[in-house]
């Protein structure tokens, strides 16, 4: 089995982070989106992995051989956003004939038995129903659990299952043919060459896809998105805080704070991530995820993203306020 992740996206929904490191190492809950996709797989018995990178992609490469010297990490490069079909279609060189591929998106985390799918016989894609599956790719599945149509963002969609970007395929040399012909055919959908056109095509071929639910699905190219993952693999991680000691600080779990923080006269939690090196004074944060390096005093923040090396000062007061007096800093 080989994992292809495409990780080539600009991210535009998530700038400014996204104008100097790629989606993919945005950290959420101590370590980068990337780094909770790979372990999972790894975790499932997958060693072999293609990353199809682009923008800024030399640090994504960087992190994957650093971090995993282990795993068998091939890197190729997508120079244009043409969509997930095409990125997938550039990774055919790395799959053998008859190799099994599963391929999960590189900005979903999601909750599923990744070595159980493996294990599965055929092909498999996941789903999860959704309020709006107009942004989505849309699954219509039959009461026997199997797809019988796929389509990419239906202006009226016939179903409310989208599909959560991972992809247990078997017959991956058929979904290489399928995406071949759509790029020679240069056969488009909402101006990108999708991997569910491709999907679609085998099914009316005869080839069979079941469906398999996930319990949780983070699509996280949002901030909302980013910080409501970070809540929720904090409380799942239950990071040890007694760990944690700094001068004159509460903190209030799930909290997750790097190496090498300074960090004094704050309050800090609940849900909130610290990257490592981040130096806090006088901070009261909560619901929030801190970039490494970062540096804030004075400051309240909530449901905030603050990215890598940024600096936030906010007002210090000293204030001899008498009766009946109101103050509104807002």
């Amino acid at each position: 089995m080989k994992a292809i992740i495409p990780v080539a996206g600009i991210g535009t929904r998530l700038r400014p982070h996204t104008h100097t490191q790629p989606k993919a190492l945005i950290p959420i809950a101590g370590k980068p989106i990337l780094a909770h996709i790979t372990e999972s797989l790894i975790d499932a018995g997958i060693l072999d992995f293609v990353f199809v990178i682009g923008y800024l992609g030399d640090k994504i490469e960087h992190y994957i051989l650093t971090h995993y010297p282990n795993i068998n990490a091939q890197f190729v490069i997508q120079t244009t956003g043409k969509g997930v079909g095409h990125a997938i279609w550039l990774a055919r060189e790395c799959v053998k004939p008859e190799e099994e591929i599963l391929i999960v998106f590189g900005d979903t985390i999601v909750d599923a038995d990744l070595k159980e799918i493996c294990a599965k016989e055929g092909n498999w894609l996941g789903i999860k129903k959704v309020e709006d599956p107009r942004l989505f790719g849309v699954a219509e599945v039959d009461s026997s659990g199997t797809i019988i149509r796929v389509i990419e963002k239906p202006a009226i969609p016939k179903s409310n299952m989208a599909l959560v970007g991972v992809f247990k395929i078997k017959d991956s040399a058929k979904l290489l043919e399928e995406l071949d012909t759509n790029l020679a055919k240069k056969l488009k959908t909402h101006g990108e060459f999708t991997l569910t056109d491709a999907i679609s095509q085998m099914i009316n071929l005869g080839f069979t896809f079941h469906s398999f639910g996930v319990d949780n699905w983070f699509d996280c190219g949002k901030k909302e998105i980013l910080l409501e993952t970070n809540s929720l693999l904090l409380k799942r991680l239950n990071y040890d805080t007694s760990q944690y000691h700094f001068d004159n600080t509460i903190i209030i779990p799930p909290v997750f704070i790097g190496e090498g923080c300074k960090i004094s006269n704050s309050i800090i939690g609940p849900n909130v991530s610290v990257g490592e090196h981040a130096i806090l004074n006088y901070a009261t944060l909560n619901d929030s995820i801190i970039g490494p390096y970062a540096q804030i005093e004075y400051a309240i923040l909530h449901r905030s993203l603050i990215g890598n090396d940024a600096f936030l000062k906010g007002m210090s007061q000293s204030l001899n306020i008498g009766d009946s007096t109101e103050i509104n800093f807002g």
